[in-house]
C-alpha cells in the first residue's frame, strides 16, 4: 500500500536528515484501510428473487420479511461476527450480542476484532470460512457484491426505510446495510481553538489555512494531526471530494465522464480544493512533526486533553474522542472548510456495511439477518456511535446541531448501466480514490520533502483519469 511504503521512506529520510517540524483518510470514513477483494467464492443470487421475500437462498428470507422478537423463535445457530472495533469487541459489542441472546437464546453470537481489518478480511473472503456477519470491505466493487454475500433484499422495497442503500447495492438488489453514517467534516478541540483566539469557524480553505497558522503561533497544540501512519485515516481527505466540495450529489457519478476533474476551479471548490488544505497544511508546517511516527489510538486521548487542535476524520470519530479522556465537552464537530456560491455543504454517507456470507448454511444465514436486523433497528448502537442511523425515520445524532445552514447530501445511485463505472476508472486509472491505495500520502510526501507542486499531481491525476477514460471507452463530456 502506499501510506506504508511512504511511511517507510518518511521515516528513512527522517533519520538520514534530521528532518523535524515539517508539516505531514473514513466516511465519511470508517476506522480501517482498504483491499481489493478476490473473486473465487461462489454464489447464486438472483435480483428476481431478492425483493419477493425470499433470497436467493432457499428458505431464507429477505430482511424486510423477518419481525425480530416474534419469527424463528425456535433456531438453533451460532453465528460469528467479524469487526474493526477492536478497541470495544469485548465490551460494548459483547454487550449488544448478550442482549440479543436473551431475546434468542437458542442463537449464539460470537464477535471477532481484527486489527488491519481491510487486509485481513480480504485474505479470508476469497476462502469463504470467515463466519457469518462482516463489514464489507471497501474495495469490493459493486459487481462483485453477490460474489460474497447474499441479497438482503430489493433496493427499491428498501430504499425508503434504510439510509445509504445505494453504496452496497447493485442492479436493484442490496448487499449491504451501513452500521450508521457520518457528515463529512472536522474534529476539532473547541477550547484550543477560543484559546487561540479563533470565535468563527473557517468556511474557505484559505480562512481555515489561517486558522491552523494562529493556532500554531498562539498554543502548544499540533494544528492538524494527519494520523499518517494509520493510512486508513489518510484516505479520509477522498470522502470530502464529492458533495462536500462541490454541492453536487451527482458530482461523482459525472465524475467518470468529466474531462479532467481534478483541475483547479477559480472558486477553489471541487476535489483540488480539498487536496489544497491537506496539500499546504503540510507544506506550511502546520502538522505534526514526524508524519510517520502518529498513533492513532494515542490520538483520541491527545485531541481530547488539547494537545490536538484538530482532525480530518467522518463525525463517526466524535464519540470516540469523547470517551478518550476527562474533557468531552472540548470535542466539537464542523463543517468542512469549502463554500460553494457562499453555501457550505456536507457530504452524508453510511459507515461500514453489514454483509451476510453467501456461503453460511441457511441456518446461520437466518440468525445473521436476526441479528442485524435487530442492530439497526433496536440496539443502542447508533446512539452510542454518535452516526446517522441506519433506518430513516430514527433520531439523528446532537453532534450535527453545529451543523445549522449546512444542507446534507448523499451520492446519488449511479444510473442504470453505470453502477460501477466509478469503480472501473477509479481503478484502471490507479488514482485510487476512496480505496487502499491512499493517494492522499502521496500529497503528503510531496509537501513534506517539495518533491512536486500540487498542480503537478493533479496534472498526472488528469492524464491518468483521461487515460482510464480512453482505455475504456467512456463517454467523456468537455
Amino acid at each position: 500500500m502506499k501510506c506504508k511504503r511512504l511511511m517507510a521512506l518518511g521515516m528513512t529520510a527522517v533519520m538520514a536528515m534530521s528532518i523535524a517540524g515539517c508539516g505531514g483518510s473514513g466516511d465519511a470514513g470508517a476506522d480501517t484501510t482498504g483491499a481489493s477483494a478476490g473473486s473465487e467464492a461462489s454464489g447464486d443470487t438472483g435480483a428476481e428473487s431478492a425483493g419477493s421475500g425470499e433470497s436467493a437462498s432457499s428458505g431464507v428470507p429477505t430482511l424486510d420479511a423477518i419481525t425480530v422478537g416474534e419469527d424463528y423463535k425456535d433456531l438453533t445457530a451460532s453465528i460469528k461476527v467479524l469487526t474493526n472495533r477492536t478497541d470495544i469487541v469485548d465490551t460494548v459489542y459483547k454487550g449488544y450480542a448478550e442482549q440479543f441472546m436473551e431475546l434468542y437464546p437458542n442463537i449464539t453470537v460470537e464477535y471477532e476484532g481484527i486489527t488491519d481489518y481491510e487486509e485481513s478480511v480480504t485474505l479470508r473472503l476469497t476462502a469463504g470460512d470467515w463466519g457469518d456477519i462482516m463489514f464489507i470491505p471497501t474495495s469490493v466493487a459493486k459487481n462483485e457484491l453477490s460474489t460474497y454475500f447474499m441479497p438482503l433484499g430489493s433496493f427499491d422495497a428498501m430504499k425508503d426505510t434504510y439510509n445509504f442503500l445505494e453504496e452496497k447495492s447493485f442492479e436493484n438488489v442490496v448487499y449491504g446495510i451501513a452500521n450508521g453514517g457520518t457528515a463529512s467534516g472536522i474534529a476539532y478541540n473547541k477550547k484550543v481553538w477560543a484559546d487561540a483566539g479563533i470565535t468563527t469557524v473557517p468556511k474557505t480553505p484559505e480562512e481555515f489555512l489561517e486558522d491552523l497558522k494562529i493556532i500554531k503561533d498562539k498554543t502548544d497544540a499540533v494544528p492538524l494531526y494527519t494520523n499518517f501512519a494509520a493510512g486508513w485515516t489518510m484516505g479520509a481527505w477522498d470522502a470530502y471530494t464529492d458533495c462536500a466540495a462541490t454541492g453536487d450529489p451527482d458530482f461523482k457519478n459525472n465524475m467518470v465522464h468529466m474531462s479532467n476533474p481534478f483541475a483547479k476551479r477559480d472558486d477553489l471548490t471541487g476535489p483540488y480544493a480539498v487536496y489544497y488544505i491537506l496539500y499546504e497544511a503540510v507544506a506550511r508546517g502546520l502538522i505534526e512533526d514526524d508524519p510517520a511516527s502518529t498513533d492513532w489510538e494515542s490520538s483520541k486521548g491527545a485531541i481530547n486533553r488539547g494537545e490536538i487542535a484538530t482532525m480530518v476524520l467522518g463525525s463517526w470519530c466524535v464519540e470516540q474522542f469523547k470517551e478518550a479522556g476527562d474533557n468531552p465537552d472540548d470535542i466539537g464537530y464542523m463543517p468542512f472548510p469549502i463554500s460553494v456560491d457562499g453555501k457550505q455543504y456536507a457530504g452524508s454517507g453510511g459507515n461500514y456495511s453489514f454483509g451476510i456470507n453467501v456461503q453460511a448454511s441457511d441456518e446461520n444465514k437466518i440468525a445473521s439477518l436476526l441479528y442485524m436486523k435487530w442492530l439497526i433497528e433496536e440496539s443502542s448502537i447508533y446512539m452510542d456511535e454518535g452516526s446517522i442511523p441506519a433506518r430513516k425515520d430514527a433520531e439523528y445524532p446532537s453532534v450535527l446541531e453545529a451543523f445549522d445552514g449546512v444542507e446534507l447530501l448523499s451520492n446519488n445511485q449511479a444510473p442504470a448501466g453505470e453502477e460501477d463505472l466509478f469503480d472501473d476508472v477509479n481503478n484502471e486509472s490507479e488514482v485510487g480514490i476512496n480505496n487502499n491505495d491512499y493517494p492522499d500520502c502521496e500529497i503528503l510526501e510531496a509537501a513534506l520533502y517539495g518533491t512536486r507542486t500540487l498542480d503537478e499531481i493533479m496534472d498526472e491525476w488528469n492524464q491518468k483519469w483521461t487515460s482510464a477514460q480512453e482505455s475504456l471507452g467512456v463517454e467523456v463530456n468537455q
